[in-house]
């Protein structure tokens, strides 16, 4: 249903959210996230330019959260490299008014459910098993 880059950007935003606000190196990130750190290279830099994250170069460099885990949402991430979206269906032939109508309530229940799930509940500190 989501896209592949949407996935690894909530797990390694996930990861960074576990950091605590330490520094993590690119190669460090995407052992942890398991993300092939050519292709979470260029996740970072949408999540950079999303401002969902800040980064150093060089010798101890790396990434870390732009603010706090308990201030971005699920959504934040999505929409920072993707978006939870569809082509509406205008003037919808009346026998896929039923499906319209359930599709879009689908993307509402999506939606309602990303922007209230903060990078804080998703770390292993807030896990419930």
């Amino acid at each position: 249903m989501f896209s592949q880059t949407t996935e690894y950007a909530l797990r390694a935003m996930t990861c960074l959210a576990e950091s605590h606000g330490q520094l993590i190196p690119t190669p460090a990130l995407a052992k942890r996230a398991n993300v092939p750190e050519n292709y979470l290279a260029k996740v970072l830099q949408l999540l950079s330019g999303a401002n969902l994250i800040v980064g150093r170069r060089g010798v101890g460099g790396g990434y870390r959260l732009a603010r706090p885990a308990s201030d971005i949402s699920m959504l934040d991430v999505v929409n920072a490299v993707d978006s939870i979206s569809r082509t509406p269906l205008e003037a919808a032939e009346p026998s896929l008014a039923a499906l319209n109508e359930r599709l879009e309530d689908s993307i509402r229940l999506v939606v309602a459910g990303f922007s209230s799930c903060t990078l804080q509940e998703l770390t292993t500190e807030n896990a419930t098993t």
